[in-house]
């Protein structure tokens, strides 16, 4: 493989952000050099340079918890790459999930997650609370078959929206829709991870192809 493409530093690395490929959250940042890279390309698992060891190494090799590469990268001045991961663990070797977990301008402890993710952190906190009830934590321990009325109910409204309301009004009902789905995955032990995971596997496949493959399992 070529990479002679790649505008290196005068230390012959580039910047490297390390992205989730489902949630998009940023797992950590490293270098690269060509072999690096190259050895990622190959393997489909995460390599970088150590400028303090002044080593290649792979994400990992000693921790065990690896990043698995679905897909790398370029930007415009090609001097800086991403790699899309599936994280196995931890990132951070302080056993945080990722190495971004404190907030610059307060003292905010937690991670820089994007919407969605932050939205089921938040719903898992909220499930797990033992102080004053909260509208989640009321429908979680109402079943299944409460979450599954009020998911008809704002299907409901979301479709009266599309018919005849104005566009404010259908994104506001489609973020009903979508918080009431998050509560019933959670319900079932089921995480938004999975619901990214079940559309990435679409990626690529015609939707007639995929309901027909869903209709002949019995």
């Amino acid at each position: 493989m070529d990479l002679s493409g790649l505008k290196t530093d005068a230390a012959g690395l580039v910047a490297v952000v390390v992205q989730d490929r489902h949630g998009g959250e940023v797992r950590m940042v490293g270098y690269a050099n060509e072999e690096a890279v190259r050895r990622t390309l190959e393997t489909k698992s995460a390599h970088f340079y150590s400028r303090s060891r002044q080593a290649l190494w792979r994400k990992g090799e000693t921790s065990g918890n690896f990043l698995l590469v679905s897909e790398v990268w370029v930007d415009c001045d090609a001097d800086a790459l991403i790699y899309l991961v599936d994280p196995h663990g931890p990132t951070c070797h302080t056993g945080e999930r990722s190495c971004f977990f404190r907030r610059l301008d307060t003292d905010d402890y937690g991670h820089a997650a994007p919407t969605l993710a932050k939205l089921g952190e938040v719903l898992e906190s909220r499930r797990r609370s033992v102080a004053d009830k909260s509208y989640t934590k009321s429908l979680l321990e109402k079943g299944d078959a409460k979450i599954a009325q009020k998911i008809r109910e704002e299907g409901g409204e979301l479709a009266t929206a599309l018919n005849s309301e104005s566009d404010d009004r259908v994104v506001s009902e489609s973020a009903d829709v979508l918080y009431h789905v998050i509560v019933g995955l959670m319900s079932r032990g089921c995480t938004l991870r999975d619901l990214e995971q079940a559309l990435a596997e679409r990626f690529g496949v015609s939707g007639y192809e995929e309901k027909a493959a869903r209709k002949a399992v019995p």
